[in-house]
């Protein structure tokens, strides 16, 4: 077994079960820790045979298995950043709805401090 071998297992082995805690904390979906587990699966069968990554190269046309990985890894960091920044903008429209409501509350609680304030001083002398 290569160096590389028992790194990239270890890191696989380390990244499920990070996966795992954060399902059982609730800050997971059944969903996505089923994705995550087929993921890192995936990628400790190719540290462990990576002739698989020839045999899938074939099936899908691809001249080398070293490439279908490459193309993979780079579809699925474009898909996480896709989703990343979608959520980064529903946070930001989220942001700017709970601001807005604020400074409305403020707004409408300072002018009512200066309308009881404004009649107190215009009271009786």
């Amino acid at each position: 077994m290569h160096a590389i071998q028992i790194v990239l297992t270890c890191f696989a082995v380390f990244a499920m079960s990070r996966a795992v805690i954060r399902y059982r904390r609730g800050d997971m979906r059944l969903l996505h820790l089923a994705l995550w587990l087929l993921f890192w699966t995936g990628v400790v069968v190719v540290a462990l045979r990576p002739e698989t990554t020839n045999l899938f190269a074939n099936w899908l046309g691809v001249g080398r298995g070293v490439d279908t990985a490459m193309y993979l890894a780079l579809l699925m960091i474009f898909y996480l950043l896709f989703r990343s920044f979608g959520k980064i903008e529903d946070l930001d429209r989220q942001l700017t709805r709970v601001v807005r409501a604020n400074a409305l509350r403020e707004m409408e609680a300072d002018l009512a401090q200066e309308k009881s304030r404004d009649q107190d001083s215009s009271g009786p002398r």
